[in-house]
């Protein structure tokens, strides 16, 4: 069917959810594929709307992973320091 627009996932909130609580410069990375992703979709360009969507998820991932071991990170550093101060 012509003049169909291709139903490609932006993971835009995705993207602001990993800008605001994870990494922000993967996350602005992010929020740019994400609206690449949506612009090619717009557009009926399939092919670029799925590689930009590609890469948004991908970004995400490498955000999410980031911040979490951030988090562990700051978690460990907190107890060893309370640690060091209670003994």
């Amino acid at each position: 069917m012509e003049g169909t627009r291709p139903n490609v996932k932006s993971h835009m909130v995705w993207s602001i959810m990993t800008t605001l609580c994870c990494c922000l410069p993967l996350g602005v990375a992010a929020i740019i594929c994400s609206r690449r992703a949506e612009q090619a979709s717009m557009a009926g360009d399939a092919s670029r709307a799925e590689e930009a969507s590609r890469k948004a998820k991908i970004l995400n991932i490498i955000g999410l992973v980031c911040g979490i071991v951030l988090i562990i990170l700051i978690v460990a550093l907190q107890l060893v320091a309370a640690k060091q101060l209670g003994g």
